[in-house]
């Protein structure tokens, strides 16, 4: 477990593990609200708290300064991967792809079916802007290489080992419902960051997988893929 309190690791842990939390609040706070506030809004604080963590840690981001922006082959090859996986995702979810339920469904519509717009571009930044950077950090930035070596840091993102992109990608699909989705996003994403060695690869197609489903969603109404 070593390095694991290190600022290197916290920095990627420590928001991940807050959105985590605030997750489960918001998948146990009363549907007809308390305080006054309505569960929907708790993924408001997520974007907040999340984000200001991020903005804590920014400097421990060596991955994400100006320097280490992928080339423009990368670039485009991250774009159509995310479309790539939003077509996946938005097809892969026959019952048996399936592992239960979302633990907090999120409908940002009122009781006379209006679409309550605030909620729409709040829910949207963080899952478009925010997720995409924050499970990067996590997912592949720091637990892919940690598997392979417990001083993450020093591992080349380009020479990581495939038993890492696998058990990492097993972990990863275990936080979302649809689990053959996820596998395949995760892969993508882990093969995107070892291909090009920038981690803005895999948030690029992330971003662009969330940002197309959020879209989605918006036009057709299956809210249960938010």
């Amino acid at each position: 477990m070593g390095n694991l309190l290190s600022r290197d690791a916290l920095a990627r842990i420590v928001p991940f593990v807050l959105f985590m939390v605030l997750l489960v609040v918001r998948g146990h706070w009363p549907a007809e609200g308390l305080w006054g506030v309505d569960a929907r809004w708790i993924y408001g604080v997520s974007v907040l708290v999340v984000g200001g963590s991020l903005v804590w840690f920014w400097r421990d981001y060596a991955e994400l300064r100006r320097h280490a922006w992928p080339n423009w082959l990368d670039l485009i090859l991250s774009v159509l991967v995310g479309v790539g996986v939003f077509w996946l995702w938005i097809n892969l979810n026959d019952r048996w792809m399936m592992l239960g339920e979302p633990a907090a469904s999120f409908v940002p519509v009122d009781g006379e079916g209006r679409i309550e717009w605030g909620l729409v571009a709040v829910r949207w930044a963080g899952a478009a802007l925010l997720v995409p950077v924050m499970e990067e950090l996590f997912w592949r930035s720091f637990l892919m290489r940690w598997i392979d070596k417990p001083s993450f840091e020093q591992v080349d993102p380009r020479l990581v080992s495939l038993k890492a992109m696998g058990l990492s990608t097993l972990v990863f699909t275990l936080a979302h419902t649809q689990w053959l989705a996820a596998i395949l996003a995760g892969l993508a994403y882990a093969w995107l960051y070892r291909r090009s060695g920038s981690l803005w690869s895999a948030v690029i197609a992330h971003g662009v997988t969330n940002g197309l489903l959020g879209a989605w969603v918006l036009v057709t109404g299956y809210w249960q893929f938010w």
